[in-house]
């Protein structure tokens, strides 16, 4: 057995408690760019901003400053879940890869167990995010379980997942995500395996290195290189699966184009009509022929601006509360 503090720090349920917090503080601060980001995305009501500041400025006015947090308590409930799907998911897809468990993985491996454990947290995302997003893209108040038993009443559990494919391709990004990081990382401390395993700053338990050496600058540095390259990664992905998960699943071959904003899918102003945002390739398809490859980007801006603050706060609050609590 080691000491207190060798089992401290390599406590998995550190880890969690850890990154829970991290996660809820990060989503807090960047919470209102992702609402832009939905409205932007979001074919029915995107023509309405002009820019960045103007969908913020028109949201607080016409909805307050609670408008920015519309659809932030089902990410919120589900931050335990979703951080202990990540964190489990990528040790054991590194786990599978590295001969032993003192071996140093190379970017090639940390890459794939990110991508992994991006497709795994998939199972949790795409229902949170769905409803987080019909939230988001409506003007009146709703609530989360108003949201999800309209969609099960409608469409039962399948209903819930739709957007799933998307939003497995787009979580991918988790792969760019950790590679980012580590190499940030490992431009500042040269990777070594050190003898006690209490000596490996947590953030880099999976290459090794010297916590001495990470100064909390280079964490925050390495935290919003991390986010930038996650998104830039798989963005077009993010943008086909809000379209996908704001429209209504077809019934019948009769669809609305957003059930939530339209109206019923059955009535007359939508007999005859097929949903082209019923899966990610026609989705995919439809939003290039008819706005060509911009569309794709739609909402960067944003996400880009979120990204940085958000992964610094989440990698520091992380940090933060491990050293205190190891």
């Amino acid at each position: 057995m080691g000491n207190t503090e060798e089992l401290a720090g390599l406590d998995p349920r550190l880890d969690f408690f850890a990154g829970t917090v991290a996660g809820m503080a990060g989503l807090v601060v960047g919470f209102p760019f992702d609402t832009v980001k939905v409205r932007f995305q979001n074919p029915e009501i995107a023509r309405k901003y002009s820019s960045t500041f103007h969908a913020v400025t028109t949201i607080i006015k016409e909805e307050r400053f609670i408008g920015l947090f519309k659809g932030i308590t089902s990410p919120l409930a589900s931050v335990a879940l979703m951080n202990g799907l990540v964190f489990a998911s990528y040790r054991f897809f590194m786990k599978l890869q590295l001969e032993n468990p003192e071996s140093v993985p190379t970017l090639t491996q940390i890459t794939l167990a990110g991508i992994g454990s991006g497709i795994v947290s998939s199972v949790v995302t795409t229902p949170v995010e769905l409803i987080k997003i019909r939230q988001q893209s409506i003007m009146t108040s709703t609530t989360v379980r108003s949201v999800a038993l309209q969609l099960y009443r409608a469409y039962g559990i399948p209903g819930l997942y739709r957007g799933l494919t998307a939003t497995a391709l787009r979580d991918c990004g988790y792969g760019a995500y950790f590679f980012a990081y580590e190499a940030t990382c490992r431009l500042f401390v040269k990777p070594s395996v050190p003898q006690n395993p209490a000596d490996i700053p947590s953030v880099l338990r999976e290459i090794g290195g010297n916590a001495e050496e990470l100064t909390w600058s280079v964490l925050l540095l390495a935290g919003g290189v991390a986010g930038l390259a996650g998104w830039l990664a798989t963005f077009p992905f993010d943008v086909i699966k809000t379209r996908i998960q704001g429209s209504s699943v077809e019934t019948q071959g009769v669809c609305s184009t957003t059930s939530l904003l339209s109206g019923d899918p059955h009535s007359p102003h939508n007999l005859g009509k097929t949903n082209p945002f019923r899966s990610t390739l026609s989705t995919a398809l439809y939003s290039y022929k008819t706005e060509g490859y911009q569309v794709f980007f739609r909402g960067l801006m944003p996400t880009l601006i979120r990204a940085i603050p958000v992964n610094m706060v989440t990698f520091a609050t992380f940090e933060a509360i491990i050293h205190g609590l190891s």
